[in-house]
């Protein structure tokens, strides 16, 4: 709770942001400001465009949340900034990678990926198998088409992950259709509110309909892809 000034500049302090985009970085900062950020650290910058090396422990950081830009390649020589194991030139490759590097050990992660990235190879294995292997991959939620109509037509995850244990176990939860929708698009986008069912189930967590629980072990088995379908719906079909 922010009851004084401290606290304010407390807050304004922690909150760091890097956007590439001209439009999206004006609306970032200004959002800031509308919620009471006076000075808001919203760089206009590629984050993915410095060297690993760069990153100090200094620059760690505890929180990151974030919905990079994902089906689109990066310009020449990014790549480069990364491992030769891990050099890719899609976007939302690199910025998993990037958050395992920069995060703190027990930090924490809230990310935006497509399913193409569930279900990856190559690059993108080697990748899921230093996330599972350096943090907790413990919830994926899966979302419904149309969630970022009309900017993309493709399916989304939310992943949240914690650095510094293993993953042993992941929770995914199919977040369904509010029983008046069939499609969200941009005249009818998805509710905050619909996340409560997200919400409520989060703290006691049992296999249901829309939730089921796979093992490492068995994500390992299936060459790390995380393409897992719902098994109520498998069974339904």
């Amino acid at each position: 709770k922010l009851s004084t000034v401290e606290d304010f500049n407390t807050l304004q302090n922690c909150i760091r942001g890097v956007e590439k985009k001209p439009l999206p970085h004006m609306l970032a900062t200004t959002n800031m400001i509308l919620h009471g950020i006076e000075v808001p650290s919203i760089d206009h910058d590629n984050l993915l465009s410095s060297s690993l090396t760069e990153w100090t422990n200094k620059d760690r950081v505890d929180v990151v949340i974030t919905n990079p830009p994902f089906g689109g390649m990066e310009e020449d020589g990014v790549e480069n900034n990364f491992p030769q194991a891990y050099r890719t030139r899609e976007t939302a490759n690199l910025f998993l990678y990037l958050l395992i590097h920069i995060l703190k050990d027990g930090g924490r992660a809230g990310i935006v990926l497509p399913d193409g990235f569930l279900f990856g190879e190559g690059v993108a294995t080697r990748i899921k198998e230093k996330l599972l292997s350096e943090c907790n991959l413990h919830t994926i939620v899966r979302l419904p088409n149309g969630v970022f109509a009309p900017y993309t037509g493709i399916k989304s995850n939310l992943l949240f992950f914690e650095k510094g244990k293993p993953t042993k176990d992941i929770w995914y939860f199919e977040h369904p259709y509010h029983e008046d929708v069939k499609m969200y698009n941009k005249t009818k986008p998805i509710n905050i509110k619909e996340f409560d069912w997200e919400k409520k189930w989060w703290k006691k967590r049992v296999e249901k309909e829309y939730s089921w629980k796979v093992s490492a072990e068995e994500i390992k088995s299936r060459n790390y892809k995380l393409d897992i379908k719902n098994p109520a719906s498998i069974s339904e079909e």
